[in-house]
């Protein structure tokens, strides 16, 4: 990222606020406005939705040392189309919508930081989306296991199988079949 002087990084620092989350803790609901942008200090959160029929479909888990939002929602000011929930207890930093926008507006080492993330996201988001496209459902698993294996060691198979698009039984499945 570069370095950042000591006034541009408390510039930074002060603009989020320590946030802590019970496991299970909704930290946004599908249709509110998301305000804020997280980076996980510690646990995971995860973006999913619920369909009609009441199956959820997670998007995304953050863990430690990375960053999350519903980012059209707050980049719009949109409804969000998902949740955002703490799948364990978690320790976070915020930055309310106000906050980010204006340090992306007047800080260097943060927009460059923002673009980061956004260039991370975006490329994170088109491999998981082609690849599942094409890939079998033991395909996926061993994708997960190779990019991401803190996912199966940390979350419940019912997570694991809605980020996957399998059903928690063809999970089960599939982790004897390796």
């Amino acid at each position: 990222m570069g370095p950042v002087s000591p006034e541009e990084f408390d510039a930074i620092r002060n603009a989020f606020h320590e946030k802590k989350a019970r496991k299970n803790e909704f930290l946004l609901h599908t249709g509110e406005r998301c305000q804020h942008f997280y980076f996980v200090y510690k646990g995971c959160i995860r973006f999913f939705k619920v369909t009609e029929a009441g199956d959820e479909s997670t998007r995304y888990f953050a863990f430690e040392d990375t960053f999350g939002s519903t980012l059209v929602s707050l980049i719009e000011g949109s409804p969000s189309p998902e949740h955002i929930q703490a799948v364990e207890s978690s320790h976070l930093l915020a930055i309310h919508r106000d906050d980010f926008y204006r340090l992306v507006d007047t800080s260097q080492p943060f927009q460059r930081m923002y673009r980061m993330v956004l260039e991370n996201a975006y490329i994170t988001s088109q491999q998981r989306i082609y690849g599942f496209q094409t890939m079998t459902a033991l395909e996926k698993l061993q994708w997960l296991l190779h990019r991401h294996p803190q996912i199966l060691a940390r979350l419940s198979s019912r997570m694991v199988a809605s980020y996957l698009g399998v059903s928690p039984f063809t999970l089960s499945r599939l982790k004897a079949e390796l």
